[in-house]
């Protein structure tokens, strides 16, 4: 079985995530979705808010699951036999930032990292964007699956 995780906070997810996740869904024959823990971080939607927004957004598709991790994602990768690392590149500051990354748990581990550019319609989204959009109680519906609600 060819597995791959998808790492990420997801605070919270967006569509350019979901686009990713559904690409690598028909190169993978499972995609884990792996939001990492990171008691230092602070986030704007509760890990549990995180995760349901995640797994009722793909509640539909058996190829996706939905898992948390504390630690070194190659750790978790080995916990869980996974082989990939999936990740979505919007711009050359991102691919800067995973190649560095990609090396580091490739000389750590046999794991590779998969690249995929993101949508040219999703590229400019990103969790902080989307962040700063409800903070400024602007429209973030159109830059998230409808999974994501804020609570009024």
């Amino acid at each position: 079985m060819k597995r791959a995780i998808f790492p990420g906070s997801f605070d919270p997810i967006t569509l350019g995530h979901y686009d990713i996740i559904k690409r690598g869904i028909k190169l993978f024959d499972e995609v884990v979705i792996a939001i990492g823990v990171n008691s230092q971080k602070k986030y704007m939607f509760s890990l549990e808010e995180r995760k349901r927004f995640i797994e009722e957004t793909f509640e539909n598709q058996p190829k996706v699951k939905v898992v948390t991790y504390k630690g070194l994602t190659i750790d978790f990768c080995k916990e869980i036999h996974a082989q990939f690392i999936l990740r979505g590149l919007r711009n050359p500051a991102d691919f800067e930032f995973e190649k560095a990354i990609a090396h580091t748990n490739r000389k750590l581990s046999k794991i590779e990292t998969v690249f995929l550019l993101t949508a040219a319609r999703t590229s400019y989204i990103s969790s902080s964007i989307v962040r700063d959009v409800i903070r400024h109680d602007g429209d973030y519906t159109v830059l998230v699956p409808d999974s994501v609600r804020v609570k009024d």
